[in-house]
């Protein structure tokens, strides 16, 4: 089968696009160009081999690619679009990785060029870990990917979101089209909330003057282990997904904030109806997750220790 895209390139190579790098060349059989603002990335990517070839100039890396995908925070992608856009050939397909997407559209619609095809995504996958040593091949298999394609009334438009959807699926994802701002509100409840609460949860319990920051590592529970995890994504990224979706990560966290209020009264008048009626639901949440296929019921999370 041809590939969906013969060239592709990756503008930013961290987690992400390391990731795409690899799984781009072993599953979707395309040749993958590579560039990074950091010249110590680029370096790495080179060393690691993870595309065809790693440029040095942004234009460079995008001329004559079929596919660029913009794997930079979500701040840096209007400059990174902007650096590459002279170069495009007509007819290539832009696309991104941001966890945001209504300020990326409202960012990259005016910078890509007319005979461009702007259709942002945003892949549900990750590790805690970043820059292009973390990268694996198999990161997007069985994950959602999002496209969130633009009122584009080109025939050719809808082709290129056709076969955007094609290539993520090549590279093992579940693909999923939606509007862009129910996507921000989606994900400011089932991602960005989650990790602020991690950040501030982790950082409080540096500041507590009840208990030392000693004991707090050295009796680290499983509850307060998968905080840390979660903690240790990239602070770049994630400082600008909180201020790119802020409308909606308030909203949801107003939500939050008052049923954090009912908690905190159930607790202090001994309402155990309330708090357990709470914890059934949550619990039950948990076995829908496994059933969806998006975690592992084994013991410890699949941990070894």
């Amino acid at each position: 089968m041809a590939p969906a895209f013969e060239r592709v390139a990756v503008i930013g190579v961290g987690l992400i696009g390391a990731s795409i790098a690899l799984a781009a060349r072993h599953d979707a059989n395309a040749s993958v160009a590579l560039y990074d603002a950091d010249p110590r990335v680029r370096e790495r990517a080179r060393a690691l081999k993870l595309g065809d070839a790693v440029f040095d100039d942004p234009q460079a890396a995008v001329a004559g690619a079929d596919l660029v995908v913009l794997a930079v925070p979500v701040g840096a992608m209007a400059e990174a679009l902007e650096a590459a856009a002279p170069a495009l050939k007509p007819g290539v397909v832009i696309t991104d990785v941001g966890s945001v997407k209504g300020a990326v559209v409202e960012a990259l619609s005016p910078l890509a060029p007319p005979h461009a095809f702007l259709i942002p995504g945003h892949p549900i996958a990750g590790t805690e870990h970043s820059g292009p040593d973390a990268g694996f091949a198999t990161l997007f298999k069985g994950r959602w990917h999002i496209l969130t394609p633009l009122a584009d009334a080109r025939p050719e438009y809808a082709q290129a979101v056709d076969r955007l959807e094609a290539f993520w699926r090549a590279l093992g994802a579940n693909v999923e089209r939606m509007d862009a701002q129910r996507h921000d509100v989606v994900l400011a409840v089932t991602s960005h909330l989650p990790h602020l609460i991690a950040f501030n949860i982790v950082a409080m319990a540096e500041d507590l003057e009840s208990v030392t920051e000693s004991e707090v590592v050295k009796y680290s529970a499983s509850g307060f282990r998968d905080f840390t995890r979660i903690a240790a994504s990239d602070p770049t990224m994630w400082r600008d997904v909180f201020i790119a979706n802020k409308d909606a990560v308030l909203e949801v966290l107003g939500r939050f904030s008052e049923d954090l209020a009912v908690l905190q009264r159930a607790i202090r008048w001994g309402d155990g109806k309330t708090l357990y009626e709470l914890f059934d639901r949550a619990r039950r949440m948990r076995r829908e997750v496994i059933e969806a296929g998006q975690d592992t019921p084994a013991p410890n999370w699949g941990r070894e220790n």
